[in-house]
């Protein structure tokens, strides 16, 4: 029987280690079993798991030669049969990504973080960093930190660990997804998205009420609602009624002064990019939501139609109130148009309405949302803009950086 062998090579990286060392194996036609390599700050790690003849010793010479020519540390390890076994076997294991994200990452915040992997029996198997070098001023320079994690286990606690890492983000300014590695992660379609303080950083139907002079009044039914004396449609249409008489000249106002959401216009525009599809699901106004739609280039805009009459708003909306049943209606109705499964969609909201698609869809992600609803939904972001959505589905800041991807981001 031959042998099995592990290599664990390192040193400072530079081109041409890997294909010289490689020549050799191939001297001896070995059989390369398991392989992984990995560069940090340019110093190298290379681990190989190979099968080679019983007698390895002049493959072993000429790989230590070779190493040090090229002042590389080289490592040998044998592999018994029976941990090889057991090592085939483990394919089984459950995996998770996690990913963490902030202004910066800490050692004491990874320390935590690992530890509490650890102590709920996952293996860390890969570490990398998503986001751009950064430098010394990088909090100066308000970017973004993002690791990601790939875990596996014999035994799913994937709900304990969930539990532990929010406790961790409330001790910290970072935020901490986890989500099961599986074909559907890394095969997402379609985002939709909550309007009002999602994608942009207001209220529509606050701004509204103040313009008309009832912003005090919608604001008490908007208490009313969140301390569950009412439920969404009540309060919606009680608000809207508020706002009768109303100049329809005043909507453009609002579509002038309310700001989009830190980094919606980078995410947008990168996910139609990448093919990804869009959506607002919003109760909201479709006014608001067709300006985002014509500024963005959404897809699909489903939001309340607000009745206007002789050049005022009426107070009531016309059709059926978008809430959230509807929204979740709304998402599994795209699913299928679009012809993918919803655990390929990745919803975003911020408030209770939005909990039904957030927990129907694949990804569901709470942006700088409530407590109740960050408890609720399966991720939350709340440190960093929209655009650190896309950590999520696996996207570096270096894929963005090339010349072309930014030509064709411009065009979009």
């Amino acid at each position: 029987m031959n042998k099995i062998i592990l290599i664990n090579i390192s040193g400072d990286d530079r081109p041409g280690l890997t294909s010289s060392l490689a020549k050799i194996l191939a001297g001896y036609n070995v059989r390369i079993l398991d392989i992984g390599q990995a560069v940090v700050h340019d110093a190298l790690a290379l681990g190989m798991l190979i099968e080679v003849p019983q007698d390895f010793t002049p493959l072993k010479k000429d790989l230590l030669v070779r190493a040090h020519d090229l002042d590389l540390k080289i490592k040998f390890s044998p592999v018994s049969a029976e941990a090889f076994d057991q090592w085939v076997r483990a394919q089984g294991k459950f995996r998770f990504i996690i990913t963490v994200l902030g202004r910066e990452i800490t050692a004491e915040q990874f320390a935590r973080i690992t530890d509490t992997v650890s102590r709920n029996n996952f293996n860390i198997d890969l570490i990398e960093r998503l986001s751009g070098r950064l430098s010394l001023t990088g909090r100066l320079d308000n970017a973004n930190a993002c690791v990601e994690l790939e875990i596996s286990g014999i035994v799913d606690s994937s709900p304990a660990l969930r539990a532990e890492l929010m406790g961790l983000t409330q001790q910290f300014e970072i935020d901490i997804a986890i989500q099961r590695e599986s074909i559907f992660r890394r095969n997402r379609r379609l985002f939709v998205f909550d309007m009002d303080s999602t994608l942009i950083e207001a209220e529509v139907i606050d701004e509204l009420a103040k313009l008309h002079g009832v912003g005090d009044k919608v604001s008490a039914i908007t208490a009313s609602a969140m301390r569950g004396e009412l439920d969404f449609k009540q309060s919606f249409t009680k608000r809207v009624a508020l706002l009768a008489g109303l100049p329809e000249s005043r909507l453009e106002d609002v579509v002038r002064t309310i700001p989009l959401a830190g980094g919606a216009e980078r995410l947008i525009q990168t996910l139609k990019s990448l093919g990804y599809k869009t959506g607002v699901l919003s109760g909201g106004f479709t006014f608001f939501g067709r300006h985002l739609q014509n500024r963005l280039g959404i897809d699909y805009v489903y939001a309340n139609e607000l009745e206007t009459a002789n050049g005022a708003v009426t107070g009531r909306v016309v059709g059926e109130i978008v809430d959230g049943k509807k929204k979740a209606e709304l998402l599994k109705m795209l699913a299928d148009q679009e012809n993918i499964s919803v655990d390929q969609v990745v919803a975003v909201g911020d408030g209770a309405n939005d909990l039904p698609m957030l927990n129907l869809a694949g990804m569901g992600i709470a942006f700088h949302a409530k407590p109740l609803v960050r408890q609720s939904a399966s991720h939350s972001v709340s440190h960093l803009g929209l655009d650190a959505l896309l950590y999520l589905i696996g996207v570096r800041d270096r894929d963005l950086d090339n010349t072309q991807f930014r030509s064709s981001a411009a065009d979009a």
